[in-house]
């Protein structure tokens, strides 16, 4: 396939993504992976892209008044700092790949986690386990690019920690803050590296593709077909990472 056709494929993954709160960073980056060898600016094309989608969604949570920061605060407050951190970590490009590789594995399982009915039943959810929680996603967030709702929220809706609607309101500022703290580490270790012929064609993408899953999010549509599909998309570009970095097998 053509990098010419990035922008269909990156509406499509934004308006799935934004439909459910997140950004779309881990699909982003599976694709970026199989069209674009230069890891600085994957990572940092990622980043940007996240904080285009994610920024519509959150303006409509804030719009419809499911946006609560005191609910929301302690896993923000821990994620920024380690998110600005790991982003200024300098990586090899193979342990980069690596850790990409396995990150879009998980990604992919945690997807697949909204499909499942069964719910834990929590104890109330302490503060230092929310700082805990907030502060390792948003650390892996800053690493990979990867923007972390997609690892947050699946687990707050199996812990049963709110309703849906909140758990996406909240992944969806998550994953803004740490965008904005990862491209800060970025700048700032001068790794911050962008195509800006073509990141322009992938921002109108993103942006329309998420300002109709925003929508479409308030209308409870459902996307759960699109959705299974990412998630066995991004699962396979993880194994395929992991193993041709690993072992040096292609699939």
């Amino acid at each position: 396939m053509s990098i010419e056709f990035l922008p269909v494929l990156f509406f499509i993954i934004a308006l799935f993504y934004s439909s459910v709160g997140f950004g779309g960073g881990s699909s982003y980056l599976a694709i970026m992976s199989l069209f674009i060898s230069n890891f600085y600016e994957i990572r940092s094309t990622a980043l940007i892209l996240n904080l285009c989608v994610v920024s519509i969604g959150t303006f409509v949570f804030v719009k419809n008044k499911v946006f609560d920061l005191k609910l929301f605060w302690p896993f923000l407050v821990s994620s920024i700092p380690l998110s600005y951190f790991g982003a200024q970590l300098r990586l090899s490009q193979t342990t980069f790949f690596l850790i990409l590789g396995t990150s879009l594995i998980l990604s992919g399982g945690f997807m697949l986690l909204r499909y499942v009915k069964a719910k834990l039943v929590s104890k109330e959810f302490q503060l230092p386990k929310k700082l805990a929680l907030g502060g390792s996603v948003g650390f892996l967030a800053g690493i990979s690019g990867i923007g972390g709702g997609i690892f947050l929220s699946p687990v707050l809706n199996l812990l049963n920690w709110a309703n849906p609607r909140t758990v996406a309101a909240l992944a969806s500022v998550f994953i803004l803050v740490n965008s904005v703290a990862g491209l800060l580490g970025l700048s700032v270790a001068g790794t911050l590296e962008i195509d800006l012929s073509l990141l322009w064609k992938l921002v109108i993408a993103v942006l329309l593709g998420g300002g109709i899953g925003s929508y479409l999010s308030n209308k409870k549509f459902n996307l759960r077909i699109l959705g299974g599909l990412t998630a066995i998309l991004v699962i396979y570009v993880g194994l395929r990472l992991v193993l041709l970095h690993a072992f040096g097998i292609k699939i």
